[in-house]
């Protein structure tokens, strides 16, 4: 008779790995939305608003080429140049992207409520922060020392272009672990607010959490949540929670001061031995 034998982590989550626009800065995910809209504006073309939200999370240029081979922008792309879009299409309207989304972030800096306070609660715990995201180091170079005075300060910040490839692959989540000194990988938690956070966090043998209410995918700023009809929001608030569930987030939360219930939850699982 054969038996297999395996360890089973039974400790407490030892590091948490944030998102940042839409879970911990820019109520919303605006700076990203504007930014691509600008930028096709620019060049005569309009883009859907929900197209652009809909691959939100990824590395921007993997983003920027996705909208350019959506059926919209496609056609409207052939109607004024002739010809489908090409990969040196891409690259050069990526370069002309960068500083329209540098300068979006700059004006969407203002940290999400609740997130400072839940960061402090975390580190008295002992769990470590890091961050990851579809930005470009270029893109991000001002933005931590803008939110620094408003208390988010990770231990790290690992962007899309500092690995092989962004999400949904795990690289950043697994190099912001592996420079925190954290392991195993089950014992960290991925927070983000996209399909692509999630599908990262999984990738990387994480637990994940989903957010709903100041994400991408209700898309509205604070104050616009505040001015919508309850039903309104509660609809929205549904179809993000069962979007982000879909894709295989472990929990699915409102917003970031909302997670150290959440933390508990997964330090008791743990502890009965469940993995992600």
């Amino acid at each position: 008779m054969d038996f297999v034998y395996r360890r089973s982590y039974r400790g407490r989550v030892r590091a948490v790995i944030f998102d940042l626009a839409g879970t911990t800065v820019d109520f919303g995910c605006r700076a990203p939305v504007e930014a691509l809209i600008e930028l096709f504006q620019r060049h005569g073309i309009e883009v859907p608003v929900e197209d652009v939200r809909q691959a939100m999370g990824i590395h921007k240029k993997d983003h920027l080429r996705a909208i350019l081979q959506s059926r919209v922008v496609a056609g409207q792309w052939r109607a004024a140049h002739g010809e489908t879009p090409d990969e040196a299409d891409t690259e050069r309207l990526f370069t002309e992207f960068i500083p329209i989304q540098t300068a979006a972030i700059g004006r969407h800096a203002d940290v999400i409520p609740g997130v400072s306070e839940t960061i402090n609660q975390l580190r008295k715990r002992g769990i470590r922060i890091g961050a990851t995201t579809g930005y470009s180091r270029e893109m991000v170079k001002g933005l931590l020392r803008d939110v620094a005075a408003s208390g988010f300060q990770p231990d790290n910040l690992i962007c899309a272009d500092d690995v092989p490839a962004g999400r949904p692959a795990p690289w950043m989540a697994v190099t912001s672990a592996m420079k925190l000194g954290i392991y195993p990988l089950e014992a960290c938690v991925k927070v983000g607010d996209t399909v692509a956070d999630i599908e990262e966090g999984l990738n990387a043998g994480m637990w994940t959490v989903g957010i709903t209410w100041a994400g991408n995918e209700v898309g509205l700023s604070e104050q616009e949540c505040e001015s919508l009809g309850p039903d309104e929001l509660t609809r929205r608030v549904t179809r993000a929670t069962d979007r982000l569930g879909a894709a295989g987030a472990h929990f699915v939360i409102e917003s970031v001061q909302d997670l150290l219930p959440v933390i508990e939850a997964i330090d008791s699982r743990m502890a009965a031995g469940a993995k992600p």
